[in-house]
């Protein structure tokens, strides 16, 4: 809000010369000031009874004196509609801080004796004329009470006045009977799933919601406000506290699938893996609200980084938009719970708000609900964050925030449904900060007393959110309301004694979704699915068609001269020599798919064009800046392909694409980084998520992840893409690792990745400068043929009696080796590729062992001995003998200055071949 305090301490006159001002031209005024000035009709007799040539109804004359005080009054309004959540009530254990909010009537040129003075400003809050007092208790009800409402950061006037009349006049609605009753059987609900397990289950940890169990009718009123107003699936994501109890009554989790889960137990042949804690588990369901609408729920799985599912469930969200919904955000609803001490501290939460308003990962609004128990695992909020509020991270966005007191249900039922209705307007993120307690510590065998022994002796005096409404529906409400606490309150404990009794309950029916289905017909892998890959091939007739498809644009559009040029270069490759470069390759291999009908969606930093330069998946009109998507005309009937430059994130754009992918098995989902090294900025997704969500939560994903990889003296951030971290967390047959080196085999793997009847991530180490290696380009007829070559023999010998080495490699190396064993003419040398490294294809290597059994074997890598995939073939290939080529080993990946480099790598390729 703008100060204005200059005005209302000066002359009253200034004010009188000012509204002069707006009225030779109300746009030369401040947008508050033109509102004043427009919500009176000051000063008629010096315009004729015209504002701008229309003539003003009812004419009021003000004398300036009356003006300034009026403007006063208004400015006070102002104040408490911005600045009011700074002093409101939120907080149900403690006193709030001194926040400065300066809303005193002296600050505004006012003073006590004028409470009784009648003022038209209160037209302003929709009061009319009326006196100071009231216009006072007006905005104390609405700004400072139980709900505050924080806009500042706003600065579009539809949406400030939208969110002004949603709390001076939808919130002060009573609330009516039926939605009492409501809100009390789901705090009933909420303290009774605690109460039962504290009960059943002692010491157990829980991450109870107890002191914040009035999220569980704040959700379900989200839940119900969504299905009245199109939505037809929510997406859930949060961390532990409280999901057991989510699960239950807002999922309808049955009490038995939760205990079964408790007691450690899981059902035979329901777990591809490992399993995970009760409560990082997801879950999906359908229910039926109080008006007959059906509502699919998703509760995404999620590891203990509190806050790294919120990526996953937007892309999820944005998926489920493209394949179910038309991409209908209205459609889809995502909405994130956080923790207080999580959104404010993981740095996570600021990139998925970055991401919120971008083309290539909007979902139309995302409802953030904050559990905002007010302290950590330990740690008071004094220590946790600098900002007033955990949500301050908020106005980043331009996103409103509902500060509300927990212990007061109605208005968080209240600003829950308002948040609702608000993204439904605007498409956009909205926050609820519903202030409560954790009436436990940490988890429910932790002492809170050892750090917080003042708050804790606070919460152990503060009764439940159920019972403090109940309380008040007894003292405030009328017969019917007491009444209905009564009956409530004994059904109740009638409910919590069948719990306890184990009344058996029936699970709520369900009906799969699409891609659901599409999901069922997928199954586990085995290992016998990994001996060969399938047949992947297209006719040379589709390929003759998808090469010309690309290799075009549309009538006047003209590409820039450079990028025609390379275009140009590729056609002459294909017409000449029949072959196809790495790039086109790439390309061919998303058309392919495209043309079958299914969908492939790309995203990194500077993916259109690649970070080498070698995609050019778009083009750019050089005149007009148009773009032109070279894969949106392949076919007549095809999928689609969306291709988005990202934010600079890893983390939380890498997150989105695996919650993409896991939406929907039959679309190639793909991320790029700009280099392979700065995957370790997204490493929490690929520990926790990628490398075993099939194991600990029966997911399966087929995400690709392209890591540019390589050692060409581009120094320690820009060489690798750490293959060693990978590797070392394969097992289980998680995921697949190739280092690719020809532009057929990547067309094989690319669309090997949608052709198994079943899921894996792919991470590829990706080339750099061999991009446009004459030598990774692939002849026609080894994309009409065949599938995906796990290893790639050396075409070169004819006679496997003469070779008395094998240097067998992966990656880049390969062209070096190469380079060498021609230039010195080496025909007692074969070099065998490694093209997968995971799962290792162990028969085929045994089987060129046998081929070369006179030879002598090295593992050749170009990264240090400590790193690349050295320690992991020694782990898991020791069915043959072989000696290790590298460099040694390293804390730095890679040497910074290029001429160490160069003499490194010398060093490898004579040691290799003199050995």
């Amino acid at each position: 809000m703008k100060d204005f305090s200059f005005i209302t301490s000066s002359h009253p006159a200034y004010i009188e010369n000012l509204y002069k001002d707006f009225v030779k031209n109300p746009d030369s005024v401040d947008t508050d000031l033109r509102k004043f000035f427009e919500g009176f009709d000051f000063a008629i007799s010096n315009t004729n009874g015209k504002v701008n040539g229309t003539q003003v109804v009812a004419p009021i004359p003000v004398e300036s004196v009356q003006l300034d005080k009026e403007f006063a009054v208004y400015q006070l309004i102002l104040a408490y509609r911005m600045k009011g959540h700074l002093i409101a009530k939120t907080n149900p254990i403690r006193e709030r801080k001194d926040r400065h909010a300066h809303l005193d009537l002296k600050y505004f040129g006012l003073d006590e004796r004028e409470l009784d003075t009648e003022f038209y400003a209160g037209k302003f809050v929709g009061l009319g004329k009326t006196s100071l007092k009231k216009i006072i208790e007006h905005l104390k009800t609405c700004y400072t009470a139980s709900l505050g409402t924080e806009i500042t950061s706003l600065n579009d006037s539809k949406k400030i006045d939208w969110l002004i009349d949603a709390v001076e006049n939808k919130m002060q609605q009573p609330v009516p009977i039926e939605q009492k009753r409501k809100i009390l059987q789901k705090l009933n609900e909420g303290v009774m799933f605690e109460k039962f397990l504290h009960t059943k289950y002692v010491g157990q940890k829980r991450f109870s919601l107890e002191g914040g169990e009035s999220t569980i009718p704040a959700l379900d009123a989200i839940i119900s406000v969504a299905s009245e107003n199109n939505v037809q699936e929510v997406v859930i994501g949060m961390a532990h506290r409280g999901r057991l109890n989510v699960l239950a009554n807002i999922l309808g989790k049955t009490y038995e699938q939760i205990f079964t889960e408790f007691e450690g137990n899981s059902i035979p042949d329901t777990t591809m893996g490992s399993g995970d804690v009760k409560y990082h588990m997801g879950y999906s369901s359908e229910i039926e609200t109080a008006t007959g609408k059906k509502v699919h729920l998703k509760l995404a799985p999620n590891p203990s980084h509190l806050e790294a599912v919120d990526p996953v469930v937007i892309g999820f969200a944005r998926s489920k938009a493209d394949v179910i919904y038309n991409s209908n955000y209205d459609e889809i609803l995502p909405v994130l719970i956080h923790g207080d001490s999580s959104l404010a501290g993981q740095g996570i939460v600021y990139e998925v708000l970055q991401m919120s308003g971008l083309q290539g990962y909007s979902t139309g609004g995302t409802l953030h609900f904050v559990i905002n128990n007010q302290i950590g695992f330990t740690t008071d909020f004094d220590d946790a964050r600098t900002s007033d509020y955990c949500t301050s991270i908020a106005a980043m966005i331009q996103a409103p925030v509902f500060h509300v007191n927990g212990d007061d249900v109605e208005a968080v039922v209240k600003a829950s449904q308002l948040a609702m209705l608000y993204r439904q307007e605007f498409n956009s993120d909205i926050f609820i900060d519903m202030v409560c307690y954790r009436r436990h510590g940490h988890n429910e065998g932790d002492d809170p007393k050892f750090t917080q022994p003042g708050l804790y002796a606070l919460i152990e005096k503060q009764p439940n959110p159920r019972e403090v409404y109940v309380k008040w529906l007894m003292m405030h409400g009328d017969d019917a309301t007491a009444e209905l606490a009564k009956e409530m309150e004994k059904k109740y404990w009638s409910d919590l004694q069948e719990r306890l009794d184990e009344i058996k309950q029936n699970p709520l029916p369900y009906h799969y979704q699409t891609p659901e289905l599409w999901w069922q017909n997928l199954r586990k892998a085995t290992p016998e699915d990994f001996d060969a890959s399938p047949i992947t091939a297209i006719s040379k007739s589709e390929v003759e068609k998808l090469f010309k498809a690309i290799m075009k644009w549309p009538e006047g559009f003209k590409p820039l001269r450079k990028v025609e040029k390379i275009l140009q270069d590729k056609v002459k490759l294909y017409e000449v020599e029949g072959k196809l470069d790495w790039a086109t390759g790439e390309l061919i291999s998303y058309a392919s798919i495209l043309q079958e009908g299914r969908d492939v969606r790309m995203s990194g930093q500077d993916v259109k064009r690649g970070t080498f330069s070698h995609r050019h998946a778009t083009l750019r009109d050089e005149n007009t800046d148009e773009n032109y998507n070279r894969l949106s005309n392949v076919a007549d009937k095809q999928g689609h392909f969306r291709i988005y430059n990202s934010l600079l994130s890893e983390y939380a754009v890498l997150g989105f694409e695996y919650g993409y992918s896991m939406a929907n098995p039959n679309s190639l989902v793909i991320w790029e980084a700009q280099f392979g090294d700065f995957a370790n900025g997204a490493q929490t997704i690929i520990d926790q998520f990628i490398s075993c969500s099939e194991q600990k939560w029966r997911r399966m994903n087929g995400v690709v992840l392209l890591l540019p990889h390589g050692y060409e003296g581009q120094g320690p951030e820009h060489s690798s893409a750490r293959m060693e971290r990978f590797l070392q967390m394969c097992a289980e047959l998680n995921m697949v690792v190739t280092n690719i080196t020809t532009a057929a085999n990547l067309f094989h793997c690319f669309r090997r990745q949608i052709t198994w009847p079943f899921r894996k991530p792919l991470v590829n180490f990706s080339p750099k400068a061999n991009l446009r290696h004459p030598k990774s380009y692939s002849a026609i007829e080894e994309f009409t043929s065949g599938g995906f070559k796990e290893t790639l023999d050396d075409a070169s010998v004819t006679d496997a009696n003469s070779i008395t080495k094998v240097l067998f490699c992966s990656g880049k190396i390969y062209f070096d080796l190469l380079e060498k064993k021609e230039k010195d003419n080496r025909k007692d040398v074969a070099i065998i590729r490694l093209e997968q490294l995971y799962p290792l294809p162990v028969k085929q290597i045994e089987k060129l062992y046998q081929k070369y059994s006179k030879a002598i074997w090295y593992w050749t890598q170009e990264e240090p001995l400590n790193m690349g995939a050295a320690s992991f073939l020694r782990m898991n290939l020791t069915s043959i003998n072989y000696g290790v080529v590298s460099r040694p080993s390293s804390a730095a990946t890679a040497s910074g200055f290029s001429k160490v480099h160069a003499k490194e790598q010398e060093g490898i390729l004579e040691t290799a071949f003199s050995l």
